[in-house]
């Protein structure tokens, strides 16, 4: 199997990002390995000897991709046994062209504490844990969205990737069991009406994720299932509240679609 490196002087996450976007649109296999921080002339050497040793065993060049400020050490990496495909210096040129500008490269200045999102994020983080799951139902005043839906859904996982992300607070609120006889919105919640998105997912999905956690369970069964769901998107179109279907999508193509159909203001640079 061909070996794909990610590589930066930094975190790694834009060479991972760019790297992974891309070998995703070919149907193969690699094995990933990610190398952050390569900082000096030492690490420099002994990722390259890394690298090396994969072409070595694999019987073809690794796939190196990097994002490096240091051009003494991206001369090392340069030099080894693989391909390399440098984001940096296919767009640095046409940007100073552009903006008539001097690139001034430095170290850590795409993901780092000096972020002016930094501040919102660590707070969104904060608040999605203290208002998860229905846990405060007094602190929506403060919300940027709320998540509902039934237990399973997806809003968890959605709620703190919005935050950790984006710097997005988002609360979540479940709609239980209790819930379906009547199935409405609560009046601490009608007050935010405007904030709801819901979440929504097929039956049988919801089914299969309850069965892993409370097998042979009145809250895994398939009628159980199928009524929630039902129940839910009624109330959706009822009261006019967007909302999207979670199975088929990741974590963060879920909160991409948030974003682009609630507007929301994103934190993350």
């Amino acid at each position: 199997m061909r070996t794909a490196f990610y590589i930066s002087d930094g975190t790694a996450i834009t060479s991972e990002v760019f790297g992974h976007a891309l070998l995703s649109l070919f149907p193969t296999e690699f094995e990933h390995q990610t190398i952050p921080f390569v900082e000096t002339v030492e690490k420099a050497l002994s990722t390259k000897d890394k690298i090396n040793k994969a072409c070595s065993r694999n019987g073809e060049p690794a796939l190196v991709f990097h994002t490096f400020v240091n051009n003494d050490i991206r001369e090392i990496i340069d030099s080894c046994d693989g391909v390399i495909y440098n984001f940096l210096e296919h767009f640095v040129a046409p940007l100073e062209q552009e903006l008539q500008l001097t690139a001034k490269p430095k170290a850590h200045r795409t993901h780092s504490i000096h972020e002016n999102s930094y501040d919102y994020r660590i707070e969104a983080v904060n608040y999605a844990l203290a208002n998860d799951d229905g846990s405060n139902v007094t602190d929506y005043e403060n919300a940027d969205v709320i998540l509902v839906g039934v237990s399973r859904s997806g809003k968890t996982p959605s709620a703190l990737y919005l935050a950790l992300q984006y710097g997005i607070k988002a609360a979540n609120y479940p709609f239980t069991d209790d819930d379906m006889e009547e199935l409405k919105i609560p009046a601490f919640l009608k007050a935010h009406k405007k904030k709801l998105f819901g979440l929504t997912i097929d039956a049988q999905r919801l089914m299969d994720i309850r069965e892993g956690r409370m097998s042979n369970s009145k809250y895994a069964s398939s009628r159980q299932c199928r009524m929630e769901v039902r129940e839910v998107e009624k109330l959706y179109k009822k009261e006019k509240i967007p909302f999207i279907n979670t199975t088929k999508f990741s974590v963060e193509e879920i909160t991409a679609k948030i974003l682009s159909e609630t507007g929301l203001q994103r934190y993350k640079y």
